[in-house]
């Protein structure tokens, strides 16, 4: 089969939609090597690499193209498809062009969350509106629609009223290289190389209000006298994050919350801009705190798991799903839950011990081959 993918995240993003992207596409081309994969790119970059002998990167061309690529990938890529010959379209990231469902090519779509949907509140309302019309564009006329959990499966049910017999799950996987051991030498390497402290608690995620940062800060702040560990913060944001900085200014949690995506070393480091780093990060934590209020996955719950390290996270959205019996569960909006399960982890040993076994077997469920052949099944049924 020839297998077209809108790649624009694939080769651009460096947070959840593209890793997702990237993971997906190696997988399917290392398993399954007898297909042709031919990722559409809007625009040239560098950023992230996906070469084999099976993958091709088509960009627009033409000066029309190239000037308009948002407009190609939307639509004009339809050309492209015939031209290549494709036998399936698969939309990465919550869309299809344009018009898909006249070209005789099957589509699918992946779905990630309906996050907009469920608290429009906290985007822009502009962005609602154009996030609402090509989720549910695409939902109404691709092939098949992938959801990543259980959760948002439901969602795009209660939201999009789409059938049931339409929707797949399919679990997504995450870069292999987080469940590789890294050696106690590369770990003491790049705790040096980002000014890292010997023991500290991590947090992997957008600084937006969802995603409940301030929870976490919170603990710690019940923690002051207790716990001398910090947090190490791997993400941006805006508004929200400058609510949780003044949060910490005011409660004299300076020293106690790192933001690395702000060391001048991280932001010109390639390694950490590609997140070719973070499996050593990951693996020198004490443990992943994530207590979002919603997610459609969590991966960097799974990427913990995958690392062995023990995962605090939310006992509501989907969360569950992602952490297995190996996670930590706690109420995202009882701060006091949270500051229990830092404390817990890091004094007891054995629950530690236990969190990352179980994690680990967990994550097993989520291996890349599995998840890739997941996502063949539904190729093949179209």
């Amino acid at each position: 089969m020839n297998i077209g993918f809108d790649a624009k995240r694939a080769f651009h993003n460096g947070t959840g939609l593209g890793h997702y992207s990237r993971t997906l596409i190696r997988s399917l081309a290392a398993y399954y090597p007898e297909n042709e994969y031919y990722l559409f790119n809007p625009k040239p970059s560098s950023r992230f690499l996906l070469q084999g002998d099976n993958l091709h990167e088509v960009l627009p061309s033409g000066m029309w193209n190239k000037t308009f690529s948002s407009f190609w990938r939307s639509s004009g890529v339809k050309k492209e498809l015939k031209k290549r010959n494709i036998d399936i379209y698969h939309g990465l990231s919550h869309e299809i062009p344009l018009g898909m469902n006249n070209t005789g090519i099957s589509s699918v779509v992946t779905i990630h969350d309906l996050i907009h949907e469920r608290y429009p509140a906290q985007y822009n309302p502009v962005d609602v509106k154009i996030y609402d019309r090509k989720f549910r564009y695409a939902c109404t006329h691709a092939d098949k629609v992938i959801a990543i959990s259980e959760q948002t499966k439901k969602d795009i049910i209660e939201f999009y009223k789409t059938p049931e017999e339409k929707i797949t799950v399919c679990y997504q996987s995450c870069n292999p290289a987080f469940g590789q051991q890294i050696s106690e030498e590369e770990k003491a390497a790049v705790k040096k190389e980002f000014s890292l402290p010997d023991q500290f608690f991590l947090y992997v995620g957008s600084v937006i209000e969802r995603k409940n940062l301030l929870g976490i800060c919170k603990a710690l702040f019940l923690l002051r006298d207790q716990l001398d560990i910090p947090l190490v913060v791997i993400g941006d944001g805006k508004k929200y994050k400058q609510q949780v900085k003044d949060f910490i200014l005011q409660h004299n949690l300076q020293d106690k919350v790192i933001f690395l995506s702000e060391n001048e070393h991280a932001k010109k480091s390639t390694a950490f801009q590609t997140a070719t780093n973070f499996p050593a990060i990951y693996q020198s934590a004490i443990a992943m705190i994530y207590p979002s209020f919603f997610e459609g996955f969590g991966i960097p719950v799974l990427e913990a798991s995958w690392s062995r390290l023990p995962v605090i996270t939310s006992n509501i959205s989907c969360l569950p799903e992602a952490g297995g019996e190996g996670a930590y569960y706690v109420n995202p909006a009882i701060a006091e839950e949270i500051a229990e399960g830092m404390m817990s982890i890091y004094s007891d040993q054995q629950l530690a011990a236990d969190m990352k076994q179980k994690g680990w077997q967990h994550a097993q469920k989520f291996a890349p081959e599995i998840c890739a052949a997941n996502v063949m099944k539904v190729y093949k049924s179209l």
